[in-house]
């Protein structure tokens, strides 16, 4: 049995399947970073429509595929797909819906229109994210989030999974950026977010004061540490995180930033 030490990378999106922000680029490098410094790792991300299968060589995985997520008692089919990053030994999974990500762009439409289901986007992927590391049967040491599309994983770990052999030891990290697309959704997303046994209150965190979505200030309550994943980040959420009291890596240059963040992982390993 492998002794490594195990971290997970969601994000939602990731060079060269992907390139909408500074998250793209880093998830290209950071992963294989922490690999070969002798870490064990898996990336999941959303396989969107704008990735072309043939050209990146992505193929279902049978085995993992095949379970249906829940959205507000509608089941939606989870289908895992993998692909090895060029010329590296990384392989990306990604997780597909037909209805959520078959479309040819990504959060909005042709007319810079925000999609009216990108609540219902993230919230499959987060939950499929969840289950799909509980069919690997793979214990993450460490899970970190990047991106808004991620930031119900730490609610989900730290409260419906709590007491899952695989996360019960998992610290997790979450990267804030400026990035985030809840200004369209709907006062029923606390109820599709909701999972298992949780109820529409158990996601208060993830509400401002006027009862409107905030998804980073959710993601920061239930996180272990915090890094500021961009240069210039937003003071509103800046002064969430530092309210929070959570432990928070400041901004990285790119000299310094792999080290660094493989020196955090190793630090909340123990």
């Amino acid at each position: 049995m492998s002794t490594k030490k195990r971290v997970l990378f969601l994000t939602q999106e990731m060079s060269p399947y992907t390139d909408l922000t500074e998250i793209s680029a880093l998830l290209k490098i950071l992963p294989l970073f922490t690999q070969d410094n002798g870490m064990e790792i898996r990336v999941l991300m959303p396989r969107f429509g704008s990735i072309n299968e043939r050209r990146h060589r992505l193929h279902e995985v049978v085995r993992l595929s095949g379970m249906n997520i829940i959205i507000d008692d509608d089941d939606y089919p989870l289908i895992i797909k993998v692909a090895s990053l060029p010329g590296a030994r990384l392989q990306v999974y990604f997780l597909d819906n037909e209805e959520f990500f078959k479309r040819k762009f990504i959060f909005e439409d042709g007319a810079k229109k925000l999609y009216a289901d990108n609540q219902d986007r993230m919230v499959f992927f987060c939950k499929g994210a969840v289950e799909t590391v509980r069919k690997f049967g793979w214990a993450p040491d460490i899970v970190h989030c990047h991106g808004w599309m991620t930031s119900l994983v730490p609610l989900y770990l730290r409260t419906a999974y709590k007491d899952d052999p695989l996360f019960k030891k998992s610290k997790i990290i979450y990267s804030l950026y400026n990035q985030s697309l809840e200004s369209n959704f709907k006062k029923d997303f606390f109820t599709k977010a909701s999972i298992n046994n949780l109820q529409p209150k158990d996601l208060e965190a993830y509400q401002n004061g006027d009862g409107h979505v905030n998804l980073h200030k959710g993601a920061i309550e239930y996180s272990d540490a915090l890094i500021q994943g961009t240069k210039d980040l937003d003071a509103a959420l800046a002064k969430e995180a530092k309210a929070s009291k959570k432990q928070l890596l400041p901004f990285q240059e790119q000299d310094d930033l792999l080290q660094v963040y493989f020196d955090l992982y190793k630090e909340l390993m123990g």
